[in-house]
């Protein structure tokens, strides 16, 4: 299976985050990963608007921005028009998904559905033909540096089961504590999109950090 590395700058040294991205791409990530975050439905505060925006200037890499805020449909079509290329919104916390899964695929965008550790499969089932990725959190999600839960593998094997029996055309993705010691088993268990922080830019180099990420993911370290 082909794996895609995604960087996210949760991690980043926001000081130096031109320099920074620009190592993450020398080093063959596929995409920068944008955690948005709103001190509602998760207790953080993070990145906004201006933020995707310095990054489209900065970089010809897909920028994902992964909603982690209340009533994501208030804000998604702004994230697009910021210069994002992928749209994570969760189904925790939107009120209408269908029609923002939609919405969004309209404006040319890839869009993903992110559920949280404790959140069950079968909340998304009557969204599998609306998005282009199912987001297994793999922390719970609202700060970075966390440590894998690995009981979310049984839930990313269940649900490459699920998507093989529907003969759907999906991805997985994971976002949570991905490290060399568990990028292969993620990949194993049915994930396509590995999005890292502190594996990537938690390293003194950032280049050589994500080129290690993908041979562990690939079992070639």
């Amino acid at each position: 299976m082909t794996v895609s590395l995604s960087a996210s700058i949760l991690s980043a040294d926001l000081s130096n985050l031109r320099e920074e991205v620009a190592r993450a791409q020398e080093g063959g990530v596929d995409s920068i990963h944008v955690d948005v975050m709103d001190g509602h439905f998760v207790p953080n505060l993070s990145f906004g608007l201006p933020v995707v925006r310095a990054l489209r200037r900065t970089t010809d890499l897909p920028i994902e921005a992964h909603l982690m805020i209340e009533l994501p449909e208030r804000y998604a079509d702004r994230f697009v028009e910021a210069g994002a290329d992928v749209i994570y919104f969760h189904v925790e916390s939107a009120s209408r998904p269908i029609s923002l899964s939609t919405s969004l695929r309209s404006a040319g965008v890839k869009v993903g559905v992110a559920l949280n550790p404790g959140t069950p499969l079968s909340t998304i089932e009557e969204l599998l033909d609306s998005v282009d990725r199912i987001l297994v959190m793999t922390v719970e999600p609202g700060f970075g540096g966390q440590r894998f839960i690995e009981g979310t593998l049984r839930k990313i094997s269940k649900l490459r089961r699920l998507i093989e029996n529907g003969g759907l055309n999906l991805e997985i993705a994971v976002d949570g504590g991905i490290n060399c010691s568990n990028a292969s088993k993620v990949v194993e268990a049915g994930a396509a999109v590995l999005i890292a922080g502190s594996a990537i830019f938690g390293r003194e180099d950032p280049a050589e950090a994500a080129r290690l990420l993908r041979s562990c993911a690939e079992g070639r370290a």
